[in-house]
C-alpha cells in the first residue's frame, strides 16, 4: 500500500504506526488492568452508601444539624480565605465546592441551601429543590431546626438551619453573612455509582488524544530523523547509476562507521575492483591481439613471400645445374643460389620469433622445451634443452619466454650456428638462464643497429621484473646469452 511513496515517507508512517501501536498496547494494558478495580470500587462505594442510609435513618435530624453546621463552616472558611471583597460570590463559590460531587445515601434526598442573613436563597442542590432569590421558611431564618411530613405520609422531612458567622478580626466579634440549610428526606432514592461506560470512556479519551497528537509529531519527527539517512542512501544510488551508466571512477565519500558506511566503503571497494579487472581485462585484450596480428603476419609471411622465396631458390638451382661451370653466369646463379638460401633461413627464422608461445598452457618449462623443438624442426639445428624446474611468478616466466625466443632468432639469423643449448636451472642467488650457440659471433661493442636493438629489448623485458643479461661472443666463438633473475 505504501509502495508509491518514496523510502523517507515510508519511514515517517512506519514511526507513527508503530508509535500508535504501542500507544493502543498501553491502553489495552490499562483497561484491562484498572477496569476491574474501578468496578470494584464502585460497588464497595454502593455498599458504604446503603450502610450509611440505614444509619441516618435512626439519626436523620441530627445528621440534617450536622450537615448544615459542616456547610456553615465550609462556606465560613471559603469567605475567610478569599477575604472580604469576596462577598456573595465567594459564599457561592464555597458552597459549590462543599457540595459538588456529593452523593446521597440510597433511600434519603438532601437538600443544600445557601441563603442570604435575611434568608434570601442564594444557591440550592440540588438546584431545582430552591430558585435563587427564593425566601427560606420563617422558622428556618431563626436557625433552628425541626422535622415535618411532606405531602406524601411515607415520607419524613428534617431540617437544620446554622447561621453562617464571620469575624472581621482575629478576637473580634462576629456577625452574620448568612445562613445555611439543610433538608433530610426519607425516601426510595437509588444507589450512587460511576456508570461503567463514564469509567471506560474516561481511561480511552487519553489514549485517543495522544494518537491524535501522534500523527503529525511522529510524521515530523520521522521526516527529520530521516533526512541524513536517505541523502547517503541517495548517494549511494546515484553511485550505482553512474557504475551502471560505465562511469567505474565513481566513488562514495565514506559518512560513518555505521552499516550504510560500511556499504559505503564496500561501493568504493567494488568500484576499485571493477577498475582494476577492467585495466586488466584492457590489457590481456591488447596482449591477445598483439599475438593474434604476430600470428596473422607469420602466415601471410609463410603463404606468400616463403613461398616465392621457395620458388626463385629452385629457379636459382635449375639456372646453376644448366650453366657451364667456372662461367660468370654459373656464378652468379650460385651466388644468388646461396642468398635465397640464407634469406629462406632467416625468414623462418623470423616467423619462429612471430610465433606465439603461451605459458598459461603448461608452464616455462614446457614453452621453452616447445620453443627449442620448432627451432630444431623447422631450420633443422640441433637445440639442446636442459631445463630445471624453476619458481618464477608470472611476469618472470613471460621476460624469460621473450628473452629465450630473441636469443634464439638472433643465433639462427645471424650467427649460422650448428648447435645451440638452452640451459634453464636454479642457482644460490636466483634462476639462470643460458643461451648459447657456436656460430660465428660478434663484438659485442660494435654490434651497430643490427644487433643493438634485440639486446636492448632484452634490457628493458629484463629490468622490468629485476633482473640482468650478460652477452659474451666475439668472432668466430659463437655467442653466449646469459640471464639472471632474483628468485620469488
Amino acid at each position: 500500500m505504501l509502495s508509491h511513496l518514496g523510502l523517507r515517507a515510508r519511514m515517517a508512517v512506519s514511526y507513527v504506526l508503530v508509535s500508535a501501536a504501542a500507544v493502543v498496547l498501553v491502553e489495552v494494558v490499562l483497561l484491562a488492568v484498572m477496569l476491574p478495580r474501578v468496578w470494584g470500587a464502585d460497588r464497595a462505594a454502593r455498599d458504604a452508601q446503603d450502610r450509611a442510609a440505614q444509619a441516618e435513618q435512626a439519626q436523620a435530624q441530627l445528621t440534617a444539624r450536622t450537615l448544615a453546621r459542616d456547610l456553615a463552616a465550609a462556606v465560613a472558611k471559603t469567605v475567610t480565605v478569599s477575604g472580604p471583597a469576596g462577598g456573595d460570590g465567594a459564599a457561592v463559590a464555597g458552597f459549590a465546592r462543599y457540595t459538588s460531587g456529593g452523593e446521597v445515601p440510597a433511600g434519603e434526598r438532601l437538600v443544600q441551601v445557601l441563603a442570604d442573613a435575611g434568608g434570601r436563597v442564594l444557591a440550592a442542590a440540588p438546584a431545582d429543590a430552591f430558585r435563587p432569590g427564593a425566601d427560606l421558611p420563617g422558622a428556618a431564618r431563626t436557625g433552628a431546626s425541626g422535622d415535618g411530613r411532606a405531602g406524601d405520609q411515607d415520607r419524613a422531612v428534617y431540617w437544620a438551619a446554622v447561621p453562617i458567622e464571620l469575624a472581621e478580626a482575629e478576637g473580634g466579634e462576629a456577625h452574620v453573612i448568612g445562613i445555611a440549610y439543610v433538608e433530610v428526606e426519607l425516601r426510595a432514592a437509588p444507589a450512587g455509582g460511576t456508570a461503567p461506560g463514564h469509567t471506560v470512556a474516561s481511561l480511552v479519551l487519553p489514549g485517543v488524544a495522544v494518537l491524535v497528537l501522534l500523527v503529525p509529531v511522529g510524521a515530523l519527527f520521522g521526516l527529520l530523523s530521516t533526512g541524513r539517512l536517505i541523502r547517503r542512501i541517495q548517494r549511494l544510488s546515484d553511485g550505482t547509476a553512474a557504475m551502471a551508466g560505465g562511469d567505474l571512477r565513481a566513488r562514495i565519500p565514506v559518512s560513518g562507521g555505521d552499516e550504510v558506511g560500511r556499504l559505503e566503503e564496500a561501493f568504493n571497494t567494488m568500484a576499485e575492483r571493477l577498475d582494476a579487472a577492467l585495466a586488466e581485462q584492457r590489457a590481456a585484450a591488447g596482449a591477445e591481439a598483439r599475438r593474434a596480428e604476430r600470428g596473422r603476419i607469420a602466415r601471410e609471411l609463410h603463404d606468400s613471400i616463403s613461398q616465392d622465396l621457395f620458388s626463385v631458390s629452385l629457379i636459382a638451382g635449375g639456372l646453376r645445374k644448366a650453366l657451364s661451370p667456372g662461367t660468370v653466369p654459373q656464378e652468379q646463379a650460385e651466388s644468388m643460389e646461396r642468398s635465397l638460401a640464407r634469406t629462406m633461413r632467416e625468414m623462418r627464422a623470423l616467423l619462429l620469433e612471430l610465433r606465439p608461445v603461451r605459458l598459461e598452457d603448461a608452464g616455462l618449462g614446457a614453452a621453452l622445451q616447445e620453443l627449442c623443438r620448432a627451432y630444431e624442426l623447422r631450420l633443422a639445428i640441433p637445440v639442446t634443452a636442459v631445463l630445471e624446474p624453476v619458481a618464477l611468478d608470472a611476469a618472470a616466466e613471460h621476460a624469460v619466454l621473450r628473452v629465450v625466443q630473441e636469443a634464439l632468432g638472433n643465433a639462427v639469423r645471424h650467427g649460422e650456428p650448428a648447435a645451440i643449448e638452452v640451459r634453464l636451472a636454479a642457482g644460490d642467488g636466483g634462476v639462470e638462464v643460458t643461451v648459447r650457440d657456436d656460430g660465428r659471433g660478434f663484438d659485442p661493442g660494435g654490434a651497430g643497429d643490427r644487433h643493438g636493438m634485440g639486446l636492448e629489448l632484452m634490457r628493458e623485458r629484463l629490468d622490468e621484473v629485476g633482473g640482468a643479461v650478460e652477452i659474451d661472443s666475439g668472432p668466430g666463438r659463437g655467442t653466449t646469452v646469459r640471464v639472471t633473475l632474483p628468485s620469488p
